[in-house]
């Protein structure tokens, strides 16, 4: 019996995130705030499979996205960097026509240069404060 032949004009289903589970379970993303969890999905949306450690979203463009300020951002990616989720590969600077570049980023939870995932986030841990003594 021969096998059907592709339907190159049907379409398949839009583009999502995945969220793997083990991330989710992760006391790195339990803790989080929602801020800096739209943030990692907003970053992830510009992830295509092969570009990670060149993704780039600018704290401007992030701002606009979340519907927040420009400075609310800029936390939310120190804390998403601090929490072993994102990596940056190259930070940002002034390019040579004098316009602004974005720094790069790379997704923990995926392969980066034929190297393996680092997975900071699952070595993560709440820090918590010992009583104080009186």
């Amino acid at each position: 019996m021969a096998a059907k032949r592709y339907k190159h004009h049907k379409r398949g289903t839009g583009k999502f995130v995945q969220l793997r589970e083990y991330l989710q379970a992760s006391e790195a993303w339990a803790t989080m705030r929602p801020g800096p969890r739209a943030l990692y999905v907003e970053i992830k949306r510009r992830f295509n499979g092969s570009n990670n450690g060149s993704l780039y979203l600018s704290h401007r463009d992030a701002a606009i996205a979340l519907n927040v300020a420009r400075n609310t951002v800029a936390g939310w990616f120190r804390e998403l960097e601090a929490r072993g989720f994102i990596r940056k590969t190259a930070a940002h600077y002034l390019g040579p026509s004098g316009i602004g570049q974005a720094s790069l980023y790379a997704l923990e939870e995926e392969t980066c240069d034929g190297k393996p995932a680092t997975k900071g986030f699952m070595r993560w841990k709440q820090k918590t404060e010992s009583p104080r003594k009186i």
